[in-house]
């Protein structure tokens, strides 16, 4: 590691000491001896040369600048994870590789631009984005009585210009909920399951022009076996390899049949819950400094 290592972490002004869950990971950088930085990604003043190593962390405002941020992650000389990979994932679409490649996924209709959809004649289902982040821009609707805010929910994403999202909506999600495994550098520079949480359900039913969404409810979780090997072949599946990254979340999610479907594989700005497992900051940091 260089004597006078430097790091940033990279946030967004909404967060400008960090997200509460990235301080584990400052704090073991700097008792490791590397200094660290919180650093807005769309800091015009940020001179991202002199780091060893830029982090993303959360940068949650980007979104509605998704082109900007994709362009920020290619200027930046040292980035994890890496900005073709940044590109990749922050697209949806990218599940309908990761499903070519084998990976269950809940079954999902793509709607682009210009073209149009109608509802299924019932069951409930989740419209969104496929550029998005924290649910926004996201909503459940029970089918026939919502039916006509459901198209229309699409409509207003493609007259946007962007493509909209169909999945159903898992009823496991409000008992057994949804299960994200960490996945993090061991000592080898290979990425390997670090710990589990269980998220409770995010979105209630909408209304038209509404979103609304449930409080978050986080505990640790143990993972099933079922569910470890969805979290492998989804690594196995990411382009370039998985082991240039430096974290990955799979999230996933009991389907109909009770066996196992991700939801989302997320590459980009990921909680990571450092607090929920009591070495994971200091393995994150580790990996960091292998890096160095």
């Amino acid at each position: 590691m260089p004597a006078d290592a430097r790091v940033a972490l990279v946030t967004c002004d909404l967060f400008p000491d960090l997200w509460d869950d990235d301080h584990p990971l400052r704090d073991a950088l700097v008792a490791r001896g590397v200094a660290v930085d919180a650093v807005r990604w769309d800091d015009t003043g940020a001179d991202w040369s002199r780091y060893d190593l830029t982090v993303i962390r959360s940068p949650w405002d980007y979104v509605a600048r998704h082109d900007q941020f994709v362009a920020w992650a290619r200027s930046v000389p040292r980035l994890a994870n890496p900005a073709d990979i940044i590109e990749w994932n922050t697209d949806k679409r990218y599940l309908s590789e990761l499903a070519a490649a084998g990976v269950p996924i809940i079954p999902t209709t793509f709607v682009g631009p210009g073209e149009s959809w109608s509802a299924p004649a019932d069951g409930e289902w989740v419209v969104k984005p496929t550029v998005s982040a924290g649910s926004q821009d996201t909503a459940r609707y029970a089918l026939p009585g919502q039916r006509a805010q459901a198209e229309a929910h699409v409509s207003r994403l493609t007259a946007a210009g962007r493509t909209a999202m169909v999945q159903p909506y898992l009823a496991a999600v409000a008992t057994a909920g949804e299960t994200a495994l960490l996945c993090l550098p061991d000592p080898t520079g290979e990425l390997t399951f670090s710990h589990a949480i269980r998220k409770g359900p995010m979105l209630l039913r909408t209304g038209e022009h509404e979103i609304n969404p449930g409080s978050e409810d986080i505990t640790p979780r143990t993972p099933s076996a079922a569910e470890l090997e969805i979290a492998r072949q989804a690594l196995a599946a990411i382009p370039g390899g998985s082991k240039r990254l430096l974290y990955a979340r799979v999230d996933v999610i009991p389907g109909p049949d009770g066996r196992p479907m991700m939801i989302e594989l997320e590459l980009t700005e990921p909680s990571l819950f450092l607090r929920e497992a009591p070495t994971a900051a200091t393995r994150l940091a580790d990996g960091i400094l292998a890096r160095l």
